[in-house]
């Protein structure tokens, strides 16, 4: 299950991970978030142990949001070693997450 992600949490487990980091920035009237979470959800299957990855509700988070710059949801960033190193926007494909995310491991 994907971990839940929060201003008062992000930079411990995020910013301070030892493992990549994938985080979905969502909100629960998105649609376009809708589709993409059940792929998140399998992502954190298929990947524990090996990356962490979670999710941030936009509407509960607004600083870690506006820290981020995301201003369109779903926005996913993959960060290593505290840093973001690639991003995506919008309803994807799961297999362009996992080509992204594999790219970090």
């Amino acid at each position: 299950m994907a971990v839940e992600i929060n201003d008062s949490n992000f930079n411990e487990l995020v910013l301070q991970s030892d493992k990549p980091v994938v985080v979905d920035f969502w909100a629960e009237w998105c649609g376009p978030c809708r589709m993409i979470g059940p792929v998140i959800e399998e992502m954190a299957k298929e990947y524990e142990g090996k990356a962490l990855i979670g999710k941030v509700n936009v509407d509960l988070n607004p600083n870690v949001s506006s820290q981020f710059g995301v201003r369109n949801i779903p926005t996913v960033l993959f960060i290593k070693n505290g840093e973001v190193v690639d991003k995506s926007v919008g309803a994807v494909p799961k297999t362009q997450l996992t080509t992204k995310l594999d790219a970090l491991m």
